[in-house]
């Protein structure tokens, strides 16, 4: 805590230090010295103190269309009120973008004055709820010493895992740990049952390129339904849980404190950018170059081996996400029967003199089968499917059923 503390007291004192005259100086860095000596150990909370749970709306990046949790520390007594934020990350680490991608990035928590934390979120028009919890003097020191050693440079960064292991999971573990077996779950706080996937979907528009990226790059294992601990990856589910939870029969908290009301307004959609209007815009280029090459018997080239490529490029992706990376949601994706990862190779063996070669019409009706077997998948409930895919579920049968035809008449 002294580290942490003398950073949030004497940062105005130690910015100027370097501006003082050289006995001033020595003077600063006595008390500045005498401060750390005094907060080496960390300090008693105070009957005055309260910890609370701060739950926050939904924002305009897609990190944050799922709300925030955080941890509020405030002891008036001492001066003390701070956050403690578990979704802290930083972009401009090196490889955090392939980290990312492997599922091996680490989020750290991070700890900030109340003020600053309530700013942000006052500027961004995002809604704030504090829930305190209910919790004698001894009870809040133990919870306070948690945070403090998992806020150690040892202990802070944890493996982020956006279902299992996030901002949310963190404060519901944290409280599991600092309560005792006293602290019990409610699993009733659920109206329905839903799946995680339908639970990340709730969140984001459908005709959304991120929408459509996640639910791409998720694969089978996000269609289980969800058990009603696991909902607590959302925010707004743990706020909900952290409502109706008990602390030795007792509830945990007994309101919600309104800290910022809800202004914020989501950006309107461009449907001219969306996902579904790209889809149909290529499904319409293509089903139109295929009439032109079935009037005058030729194949455009270009266009297949075009698809061949992104079909190829995407499925390679979802490939290396399934068997190459550590996330948990994006096992078992079937959106690699129709991103097949194997087109690139078929590129090489399409044509053959200009023409096209004859071995590829039993490709292409597997091809066919596979995207016959996702929409059974789909329809049986083992994957659910982003619904804008349906136009390009559409430009690549008809294309593949007029590759066919084609060589069946040279």
């Amino acid at each position: 805590m002294a580290k942490g503390l003398c950073c949030l007291f004497y940062s105005d004192i130690c910015s100027k230090y370097y501006t003082m005259v050289p006995s001033t100086k020595v003077i600063t860095f006595i008390l500045l010295l005498l401060g750390y000596l005094g907060l080496s150990q960390i300090p008693a909370l105070s009957p005055l103190s309260k910890i609370s749970v701060l739950t926050s709306g939904p924002g305009h990046p897609l990190y944050s269309k799922f709300g925030h949790s955080a941890v509020r520390v405030q002891d008036p007594s001492q001066g003390i009120d701070v956050v403690y934020n578990y979704g802290t990350f930083d972009f401009r680490k090196n490889g955090f973008y392939l980290k990312f991608a492997q599922g091996k990035l680490n989020y750290t928590l991070s700890r900030g004055p109340y003020r600053y934390f309530i700013q942000e979120y006052r500027e961004e028009q995002r809604w704030v709820v504090e829930q305190v919890l209910q919790l004698n003097a001894d009870e809040k020191n133990h919870l306070f010493k948690l945070l403090e050693n998992n806020y150690l440079p040892q202990n802070r960064e944890y493996l982020y895992d956006p279902v299992f292991n996030n901002c949310a999971t963190k404060i519901w573990e944290l409280l599991e740990k600092g309560l005792d077996h006293s602290l019990r779950f409610d699993p009733t706080y659920i109206d329905q049952k839903k799946t995680i996937r339908q639970l990340v979907n709730d969140h984001l528009p459908t005709n959304d390129w991120g929408s459509f990226g996640i639910n791409l790059a998720w694969g089978a294992v996000v269609d289980r339904e969800a058990t009603p601990k696991e909902h607590l990856f959302l925010p707004n589910y743990l706020m909900d849980q952290v409502g109706v939870a008990t602390y030795r029969e007792h509830p945990i908290t007994e309101k919600k404190n309104i800290l910022v009301a809800d202004a914020f307004h989501p950006q309107k959609t461009n449907f001219l950018l969306s996902p579904l209007c790209w889809f149909i815009l290529l499904m319409l280029w293509v089903l139109w170059i295929t009439y032109r090459d079935v009037k005058t018997g030729r194949t455009t080239q270009w266009l297949d081996r075009l698809l061949f490529i992104l079909t190829g490029v995407s499925g390679t992706i979802l490939f290396l996400l399934w068997f190459a990376a550590d996330h948990s949601a994006t096992k078992h994706n079937y959106n690699l029967l129709w991103a097949f990862p194997l087109n690139l190779g078929a590129l090489f063996f399409m044509f053959r003199n200009g023409r096209l070669f004859h071995p590829l019409k039993k490709y292409l009706l597997a091809l066919l089968l596979c995207m016959g077997v996702m929409i059974i998948l789909w329809f049986l409930g083992v994957q659910s499917f982003s619904p804008v895919i349906i136009p390009l579920l559409i430009t690549l049968s008809v294309r593949y059923l007029f590759l066919i035809w084609r060589i069946g008449n040279q």
